[in-house]
């Protein structure tokens, strides 16, 4: 059975509980922050892709930073055929570890 608030893991649990309006934690979320979020949202999903392939190495970057070393991370990225860290990247995800 569950007990009414749903998983906190996996890439979609962020957008479920904004959907719902609901804070991990059961709370809920405050109107004027949901607004703005979708106000956001709105605006980024109006924005022209560059291309596939550069939002996955995006994504890929951000997310990979919070979990894998600089050079693991950058590793993995050459084999995979995308372009290494930049170096403003390597300053903002890994410059105060």
């Amino acid at each position: 059975m569950s007990s009414g608030l749903e998983s906190t893991q996996g890439a979609d649990a962020i957008d479920v509980a904004i959907a719902r309006g609901i804070d991990f934690d059961g709370s809920p979320i405050p109107a004027a922050k949901l607004d703005l979020y979708s106000q956001v949202m709105g605006l980024e999903a109006g924005r022209q892709r560059s291309g596939v392939s550069n939002t996955m190495r995006s994504r890929i970057v951000r997310i990979g930073a919070k979990h894998i070393a600089q050079a693991d991370l950058n590793e993995m990225l050459a084999a995979a055929d995308f372009a290494p860290l930049k170096d403003k990247e390597i300053a903002f995800y890994y410059g105060g570890k």
